[in-house]
């Protein structure tokens, strides 16, 4: 089977389904293919169910459709796949789902794109054909469990994040979370309120701040110099939550939104941990070691047994794996845009990534929004 199309689109997550929609409004003829049998399938299928968007909603817009009148600051999980569901429905945004990208390269001569996929049902190799790709993958492909020595003898149960729903199956466990990032202190919570004695590793520096601290920093952005929103908002979060230093938790030097430009890291928001933290109800624990069995060893040497051990190491991309030579204009070696943003979206020949900036659906609009006028100018150029 071949088809042929003015752009395609891998991958349906909220960055495609994004794409499609500000293309379609322009006019110009997409094609979205998704290896999963659903759009948004991080969200379905490999998001634990106390989630909630970590930032307000109106940081969390998709182009051209606000979230519905009433709908909380912060939106819950299945909320934001209802909101999705109807972002689909009224953008006429059709997937061909279960369509797995095995290469996509630019032909030579023509200069078109061309992508071979495998059809997950019915096991058959189609071929399609663009002139422009836009690479809506993400940076949340493939779950990643670091290297930790002899983790393979451990004989209770290991799990990404990915593959973590409730907390309900481990009460009365001992269970080590292994990553401090916003998924990693919401597992914590929620296996602690589901009766787990729980610890969590937290090897590096982080910012915690609440909810409210971070909607305050991030309007406060559009109005006031960086230093100062930093300085402010550190200062309130040391009022509402204490200083965390004696409790095993360092603050970065570098203020929180000073850090998210320049790494990409959000700072934590507290829903509830530090709170178990301070009552000695979730114990804070440096860098693993090794494991031996069920015990497990800290880079300070303390020796703790485990029933259970949840990674929320985040993912790698995929990208890689099946965009072949002529990607590295836009893609380094770990799958990810070699020029930081804002100019992170677009690649030579037509090549183009949304949702790979490190921002949130905030920066999933904005590349939708960018790649679709940039594709219309190409096709349509004003008259000089």
């Amino acid at each position: 089977m071949e088809q042929k199309t003015t752009v395609l689109i891998i991958g349906a997550g909220p960055a495609g389904l994004a794409t499609s929609a500000c293309l379609s409004l322009k006019n110009i003829a997409n094609i979205v293919l998704e290896r999963e049998d659903c759009a948004a399938s991080l969200w379905r299928k490999r998001a634990y169910d106390r989630l909630k968007l970590h930032l307000a909603k109106e940081f969390c817009q998709l182009p051209h459709l606000p979230f519905p009148a009433g709908s909380p600051t912060f939106i819950p999980k299945n909320a934001f796949i209802n909101y999705l569901d109807d972002y689909v429905e009224k953008f006429d945004v059709s997937p061909l789902f279960s369509r797995s990208a095995v290469s996509a390269s630019l032909e030579p001569g023509s200069g078109k794109w061309v992508v071979v996929a495998q059809n997950l049902v019915s096991g058959a190799t189609e071929r399609y054909e663009a002139e422009f790709l836009v690479v809506a993958t993400g940076e949340n492909s493939e779950g990643f469990i670091p290297p930790v020595e002899g983790l393979g003898s451990f004989e209770g149960d290991v799990l990404h994040s990915s593959k973590f729903e409730n907390g309900g199956r481990f009460e009365g466990k001992e269970v080590l979370v292994v990553g401090s990032g916003n998924s990693g202190m919401e597992i914590a919570l929620d296996l602690a309120n589901w009766g787990a004695r729980t610890s969590i590793v937290i090897r590096s520096p982080v910012h915690v701040l609440t909810e409210n601290l971070v909607r305050l920093g991030m309007t406060l952005l559009a109005y006031l110099p960086l230093y100062l929103v930093d300085n402010l908002v550190m200062i309130l979060g040391d009022l509402r939550l204490g200083r965390l230093t004696k409790y095993g938790i360092v603050k970065p030097k570098e203020g929180p939104f000073s850090l998210k430009l320049s790494t990409g890291r959000s700072p934590i928001i507290d829903v509830g941990t530090i709170g178990r933290i301070k009552a000695g109800e979730i114990q804070v624990l440096p860098a693993m070691k090794k494991v031996e069995g069920n015990k497990v060893e800290f880079s300070n040497g303390r020796v703790e047994s485990f029933d259970a051990i949840v990674f929320a190491t985040g993912y790698n991309s995929t990208v890689k794996k099946w965009l072949k030579g002529d990607g590295d204009s836009l893609f380094a070696e770990n799958g990810m845009p070699k020029v930081k943003p804002p100019n992170h979206w677009k690649g030579e020949n037509g090549l183009y990534c949304a949702g790979f900036a490190s921002a949130g659906l905030a920066g999933v609009a904005q590349d939708a929004k960018k790649i679709s006028q940039d594709i219309h100018a190409t096709l349509f150029p004003l008259p000089k």
